[in-house]
C-alpha cells in the first residue's frame, strides 16, 4: 500500500470513529463499482447514508470540499443507486450523501460532518 493509501484509509479510519461515536451504523466500507466507490455506507436510524471522506492537509491550499464538484457527485449518486439495487432491504428507505471533511490543523486533526452536503435530485 502506498502513502496516498495509507493517508486515505486513515482518513476513512477517523471517519468512521467520528460517525460511530455519533451513532452511526456501519454497513459497508469501500464500496467499487464501474461507476465510482463510496468510502463508507452507514446507517443513521432509518436513513442510509453514503459518506464521502476528504482529507487535506494543507486545507488553505485546496479546501476538501471544494474538490467534490458535480462530477464527482454524480459518480457517487450512480454508485448510490447501484448499492440500492443490490441490497434491496435499504431500497426503500430515506438516503442521504454526507460528507466528512478532515483537515490538518497542528497534532489533533479537525473533523467537519457535513449532513446531506447534496440531493441527487435531476439526475
Amino acid at each position: 500500500m502506498g502513502y496516498t493509501q495509507k493517508i486515505g484509509k486513515h482518513a476513512e479510519d477517523l471517519a468512521y470513529q467520528y460517525l460511530h461515536k455519533q451513532g452511526l451504523r456501519l454497513l459497508e466500507r469501500n464500496f467499487n463499482t464501474r461507476f465510482g466507490e463510496i468510502d463508507l455506507v452507514m446507517r443513521d436510524n432509518d436513513t442510509t447514508v453514503f459518506v464521502e471522506v476528504r482529507y487535506r492537509h494543507q486545507p488553505e491550499i485546496v479546501d476538501p470540499l471544494s474538490s467534490i464538484d458535480s462530477r464527482k457527485q454524480l459518480k457517487l449518486i450512480r454508485t448510490a443507486r447501484y448499492y440500492l439495487q443490490q441490497h434491496r432491504n435499504h431500497a426503500f428507505a430515506p438516503a442521504r450523501f454526507d460528507v466528512i471533511a478532515i483537515t490538518d490543523q497542528g497534532e489533533q486533526p479537525q473533523i467537519q460532518w457535513i449532513k446531506n452536503a447534496f440531493e441527487a435530485q435531476g439526475t
